[in-house]
């Protein structure tokens, strides 16, 4: 079955390669390609379209959606280790003319550039102005709807990522022409955008069918973007929490219980089934505890394979980036490379902080507390082997909640086989993010997957932990890229979608809330949450976006439409482990090991600001809030 970031033919290449420089406010249109030849045959269209799929995700290797930086290094969850001071929403440096991850040109976040979004709201432009001149038998104008649908999805898709970086866009739903004047061109108002892109997602559900070749987008990818939208339009941080009197980023004064419930009922159609049935993937029943060792494993493990979907996708699946599972180059992700250890010969990037590891509960659904044997102390931790024999949960990485073993490499992890070079060494495949001491206190052996190891020391952990989550057990990623899909859309979303809708909105709505977030929470082999105080729901609910989507990106919308980004930013600091030979144990996080200075540079860095460059093409525009 094809795929749709497959379908790049050669005439896709060259259209995609013609317009990748199209800025929105270039003057210069697309005129080097032959319109009459692509929009004479279907088949082009299509792969034309493929062609769109794939600037969704962000041209590039390196910089795309699946590139070596996770947005979540901009966050205070996980750790840019290559490129530390690209991420200047965290280093109180963002500007327009620093934007490091997030600049036209720069390594990094490709997917949300300003200029990325306009090339490829032209290409599908074109495609919506021209695919209905294409003349195609009686058997074909299905096709012929499904590809205009997927185009309009695409484009609000683009438009979303627009609003939600930028606030409100330059409305353009035609292509660019020759001669054509764009410094007439303003930005619209968010709210204005967010019309904008209902029509569009209206449009697309109109015509996508329910089910389609996997990887293109369908009616319930559709429905879940308007979701997703809808969640971050009622959001503080566009309801009054920053400039409430600057259209470009603030609804109108009274709109936010509106766009609650907005929220709320979109989230909800997707759950009732009217874009297609989607589920959780494992036993959603309020888990009885204690949970053994296996059950762990078995609800760790049923959570992990989200993440490690080859071929036909699960019921969780609502819509991802599908990867031929031949493998090869582009477009394919390298998460094992970029993510696995470099006692695996791989680059060890985007490590967890110290507090992400410390946000996973217990498995009874207690909170972790470091300091519990020292109160007091947060950063020491030291046990026997006769204490960790009396009381395992001394160590502070036994007797955590299933996701967390699904998501973090710690020290004593168990993990797959070693190369040749190391398997004497390792022959079980055990992580060793700490030092091995005699009883004396002297050094015996440095840990294979630290910074003094035998092999590649440079990619070694500057936290301590390594990212399991998107790694595939099966890929050798010394050697090989990964074929996993990579789930952009999926059913937890839209369940804690609507909870937060209905717990923000109160009332009658607050438990529906509960509910749907014990959902997710009892699939993880959690226990419920149970509260009537909304102060109370609202933080079991933002802490279980955090645990559910670590790594996927959504924690650097959340923090932002919750305006509490500055509340969790924080130095990186690593943890030191020492093990020694009669089975003591040491766990440090060690203040004298910065490894990122960081800072939040104030309610500006909420917004990003549109690119010097793109500002000097077109100085009619209005720069966001903040920034000059």
């Amino acid at each position: 079955m094809k795929k749709a970031f497959n379908y790049i033919i050669t005439i896709a290449v060259l259209l995609l390669t013609a317009t990748s420089c199209t800025n929105v406010l270039d003057q210069q249109a697309v005129d080097s390609f032959n319109e009459g030849v692509v929009f004479s045959d279907i088949n082009l269209v299509k792969s034309y379209l493929g062609s769109c799929y794939v600037r969704m995700g962000g041209p590039g290797t390196d910089a795309g959606l699946t590139g070596r930086d996770l947005l979540s290094s901009a966050t205070d969850q996980t750790f840019a280790s290559f490129r530390p001071g690209s991420m200047v929403n965290m280093k109180g440096n963002m500007s327009p003319d620093q934007l490091g991850f997030f600049a036209n040109n720069g390594v990094g976040g490709a997917y949300l550039r300003w200029n990325n979004l306009y090339s490829n709201i032209q290409n599908v432009n074109t495609i919506i102005a021209k695919i209905d001149e294409v003349k195609v038998p009686a058997s074909s104008e299905a096709l012929k709807a499904q590809l205009k649908g997927e185009a309009y999805f695409i484009r609000a898709y683009d438009y979303t990522q627009l609003l939600e970086c930028y606030g409100g866009a330059v409305l353009i739903n035609q292509p660019f022409q020759l001669g054509q004047d764009f410094l007439t061109n303003k930005r619209a108002s968010i709210a204005e955008t967010k019309d904008f892109i209902l029509a569009d997602i209206a449009q697309a559900i109109s015509l996508l069918p329910a089910t389609i070749d996997q990887g293109r987008a369908t009616r319930a990818a559709a429905g879940a973007l308007k979701s997703r939208l809808l969640l971050f339009c009622a959001g503080k941080l566009t309801n009054g929490g920053y400039q409430p009197d600057n259209p470009l980023v603030s609804f109108p004064a009274g709109s936010q219980t509106t766009l609650l419930k907005a929220a709320r009922d979109a989230a909800k159609e997707v759950m009732n089934g009217t874009y297609g049935t989607y589920s959780l993937v494992g036993n959603t029943s309020d888990p009885v505890l204690p949970l053994t060792e296996e059950q762990v494993k078995a609800y760790s493990d049923n959570y992990f394979y989200i993440f490690d979907q080859k071929g036909k996708w699960n019921s969780e699946t609502i819509w991802g980036i599908q990867y031929a599972l031949t493998g090869g180059a582009f477009p394919y992700p390298g998460f094992n490379r970029w993510l696995g250890t470099n006692g695996y010969h791989c680059a060890g990037n985007n490590p967890p902080t110290e507090p992400a590891v410390r946000s996973y509960e217990m498995a009874d659904g207690t909170p972790f507390v470091w300091d519990k044997y020292k109160p007091g102390d947060q950063f020491l931790r030291t046990a026997t082997a006769a204490q960790l024999a009396t009381d395992p949960l001394r160590n502070p990485y036994n007797g955590r909640e299933p996701r967390f073993y699904a998501t973090i490499l710690y020290h004593g992890a168990k993990w797959i086989p070693r190369g040749s070079d190391l398997a004497d060494v390792d022959p079980i495949g055990i992580i060793q993010t700490g030092h091995f001491y005699n009883d004396n206190g002297t050094l015996k052996a440095y840990g294979l997957d630290t910074r003094q190891a035998l092999v590649e020391p440079w990619n070694g952990t500057k936290t301590g932990y390594y990212t399991r989550k998107f790694q595939d057990p099966a890929t050798v990623g010394q050697y090989y890229t990964n074929t996993n899909t990579w789930v952009v859309f999926r059913y937890a979303e839209i369940l804690l979608n609507y909870a937060e809708a209905c717990i923000e909105l109160g009332g009658a709505d607050l438990q529906n809330g509960l509910d749907a977030l014990n959902m997710v929470r009892n699939r993880a082999g959690l226990p419920d949450r149970i509260t009537t105080d909304q102060a109370t729901a609202r933080t079991f609910l933002r802490h279980e976006r955090a645990i559910e989507f670590f790594g996927e990106g959504h924690r650097w919308y959340d923090l932002r439409r919750w305006m509490i980004f500055g509340s969790v930013v924080d130095n990186v600091y690593g943890m030191k482990i020492k093990q020694f030979t009669n089975g003591n144990m040491e766990w440090k996080l060690d203040l004298k090991d910065k490894e990122d200075a960081r800072t939040w540079g104030g309610d500006t860095f909420y917004w990003l600001p549109i690119p010097r460059e793109e500002m000097n093409k077109a100085p009619q525009l209005q720069q966001n809030p903040g920034y000059n």
